[in-house]
């Protein structure tokens, strides 16, 4: 009997303590919803009573569901890096020893996914110096709208390029993304597509202008439109009226320290990529171009003399199929075409005009069947008495199928100087260094 008793008791005591217990927690669980409930209340409160401006600044000051630090949060967020058996992780992100420097640099690490700002010190020629957002938090992309380009909504691509604090962003999954207007960024941002297909497509593309330190990595960039005659955001603090964009895939104006790299680029209103108003340090590499007429501009006009300090990295890009001409087409700067594959062209691959410098070196020119469009060189609209004093070169060039480049100038030694920004491999090795162009995960010749 008194070993029942004791059972009893003890029992009825435990019984209470669970009692007592389970009382906290209901009322720390129920503190914890009113401190929410109440700090959800005063944000909204904050938020009717303030500027857009001053709700995107305060979005971007505080940690946010898009906005972290540690890689390996970044790791559990991108829908990729957790998909470790998936085709997309077959198709070759960890090949590596092409000879290709900037792939050598960072495909070799089989935790490239944990170490993804590495990619900033991989670049490579006149823009090897762009950071990006390297100094950044990671900025995770999970909204694929551009509902107002006013007032972005966080977690879309236009909120977090427009900030300004350096940002590293990526993208939770596959996504295409149609902008209604132009995406202007601001400086220290690197959009790093890796692991996931993302297009930009159908609508407005990217604008970097009058900024600094941008790293453009991994996107499917196609079908831009022109847009424009409307009002869009620049910064946290400042929106203005744009007037029309031509519909560029990238169009870089007064802009340094950019690197453009593993992009697909297709079929776009005006250019794929055009640098113009004075800017310098570049660096497009590693991207697939395919479908289109007037493929690259480096330079605003004949007049327009501040482009004389331009200098452009153009090296192991694919220059592919239904091209037509400006491969690029150059003006007044300095101009370093190295290793790439040029396997279409309609008119020229290489033209320019305002004496600029291109050096020429370890590239692939297989020109086309047309008997009247064999020449990789274009002298666009000036007379042979002022040309030949340009200094235009072909060093180590393999030139197929009745291919020839037309060299021009003293050559000066100098003036090259300011036109080599790294070492050519030899042309024997293009076809590995660029078979991976474009943006990884989509293979040449396959649609993504």
């Amino acid at each position: 009997m008194a070993d029942t008793n004791r059972c009893v008791f003890s029992f009825m005591a435990v019984l209470v303590m669970f009692c007592f217990v389970g009382a906290l927690a209901r009322v720390w669980i129920d503190e914890i919803s009113q401190t929410r409930e109440e700090r959800e209340t005063g944000k909204l409160q904050s938020s009717s009573n303030s500027t857009m401006a001053d709700r995107l600044a305060e979005v971007a000051e505080g940690l946010n569901d898009n906005a972290v630090q540690d890689p390996e949060e970044v790791v559990s967020l991108v829908e990729m890096s957790i998909r470790n058996n998936t085709e997309r992780r077959k198709l070759g992100f960890f090949s590596c020893g092409t000879g290709n420097p900037i792939d050598d640099c960072w495909r070799c690490d089989p935790n490239w996914h944990k170490n993804r700002k590495r990619l900033a010190d991989c670049g490579i020629g006149f823009g090897r110096n762009a950071i990006g957002g390297r100094d950044g938090r990671f900025y995770v992309v999970t909204d694929p709208r551009d509902d107002d380009p006013v007032n972005p909504k966080p977690g879309t691509l236009r909120h977090a390029v427009i900030q300004d604090k350096p940002l590293w962003i990526v993208f939770k999954r596959d996504m295409v993304i149609q902008l209604k207007q132009e995406l202007i960024m601001n400086s220290f941002k690197t959009i790093d597509g890796r692991g996931v297909n993302v297009h930009i497509a159908n609508g407005a593309c990217i604008t970097i202008q009058f900024v600094t330190n941008i790293i453009i990595h991994g996107l499917h960039i196609h079908d831009c439109k022109p847009t424009g005659n409307a009002m869009v955001r620049s910064s946290p603090t400042h929106f203005g009226w744009r007037t029309m964009a031509d519909g560029d895939a990238i169009s870089i104006f007064g802009s340094s320290h950019i690197w453009v790299d593993h992009n697909s680029l297709s079929n776009c209103a005006d250019g794929l990529v055009d640098a113009v108003l004075g800017s310098t340090a570049i660096t497009i590499s590693n991207n697939h171009l395919t479908h289109h007429n007037e493929v690259m501009l480096l330079g605003h006009s004949d007049s327009y003399t501040r482009d004389k300090q331009m200098q452009v990295t153009i090296a192991y890009n694919h220059f592919g199929e239904g091209l037509i001409q400006r491969m690029p087409r150059c003006r007044h700067g300095y101009f370093h075409v190295v290793n790439n594959d040029y396997t279409h062209w309609e008119m020229y691959a290489i033209g320019g005009s305002a004496n600029p410098t291109i050096n020429s070196q370890g590239n692939r020119y297989a020109a086309p069947n047309n008997p009247f469009a064999k020449e990789v060189t274009k002298r666009v609209e000036t007379a042979t008495s002022q040309w030949k004093g340009w200094n235009w070169r072909s060093e180590g060039d393999l030139l197929l199928n009745g291919a020839y480049f037309t060299p021009s100038g003293a050559g000066a030694s100098a003036s090259y100087a300011r036109a080599s920004s790294l070492g050519a491999k030899s042309s024997s090795m293009v076809g590995a260094m660029t078979s991976n162009s474009g943006a990884l995960g989509c293979r040449r010749g396959h649609q993504c």
